[in-house]
């Protein structure tokens, strides 16, 4: 699942190649997403990597080439010259429901407390409040949220605030970004590694270390499948 930052960098490189068979310069995609520094797109451009969206062609200047599109997008070559980057809109039956159905749309999810994308901090297990989370977020299995504290996971975007909706598990591939109890006593949010007999848990933040434990040190307790970023 993308963020609607991440789908609208992604369609707008679509279009572009499209349009002209290159890829668009970090400086036109700063001002078609209206963002303040190219470092935000650098962090969208790894999240699109890592999600298998976005390919970079070595040896080539300004080379991305998109691997695939989200199911739901649907695009069409621009008509004329350059235009301004639109984002592509889903019918307005898919995005609006009537109120009618809101009821049947959303499950209320617990929401656990704070998990850490930084130093691991003390585990909470106890529900402090439920959220309301789309059906369309949701899969099999039983499901909770955290609140994010830190910036280690940050060029995957997940950004210090969010809420991150995680199934519960025991098991995870390498790779999968999961929640994470060290020791039986702390937790973080990480990107899992095997490595041989060991577990690594991988920051996306080059400021934090990648730390390895012994299998008998790390308990999955959940992998993640959603985010929830609340604008103010």
């Amino acid at each position: 699942m993308l963020t609607r930052k991440q789908h609208e960098l992604l369609m707008f490189i679509h279009e572009r190649i499209k349009e002209t068979g290159v890829s668009p310069s970090f400086d036109e995609m700063k001002e078609a997403l209206d963002l303040a520094s190219k470092s935000g797109i650098h962090r969208l451009i790894t999240a699109l990597e890592e999600r298998g969206f976005l390919r970079r062609l070595p040896h080539r200047a300004r080379a991305l080439e998109v691997t695939k599109l989200p199911q739901q997008a649907t695009t069409s070559a621009p008509s004329g010259g350059r235009q301004a980057f639109k984002p592509q809109v889903v019918p307005g039956d898919k995005l609006a429901p009537s109120p009618a159905s809101i009821a049947n749309d959303v499950r209320e999810i617990p929401l656990l407390g704070r998990i850490a994308a930084g130093s691991p901090i003390e585990a909470l297990q106890v529900e402090r409040d439920r959220m309301l989370v789309s059906e369309s977020m949701l899969g099999a299995g039983e499901h909770y949220v955290l609140e994010v504290q830190g910036d280690s996971m940050i060029e995957a975007g997940i950004l210090d605030g969010d809420f991150v909706l995680i199934r519960k598990t025991d098991t995870a591939h390498s790779g999968e970004i999961v929640v994470a109890l060290i020791q039986g006593e702390e937790a973080t949010l990480k990107r899992l590694r095997r490595k041989g007999g060991s577990i690594a848990l991988e920051a996306a933040n080059p400021k934090y270390q990648t730390r390895v434990y012994g299998p008998d040190q790390i308990e999955v307790q959940g992998k993640l499948v959603g985010l929830i970023r609340k604008y103010h």
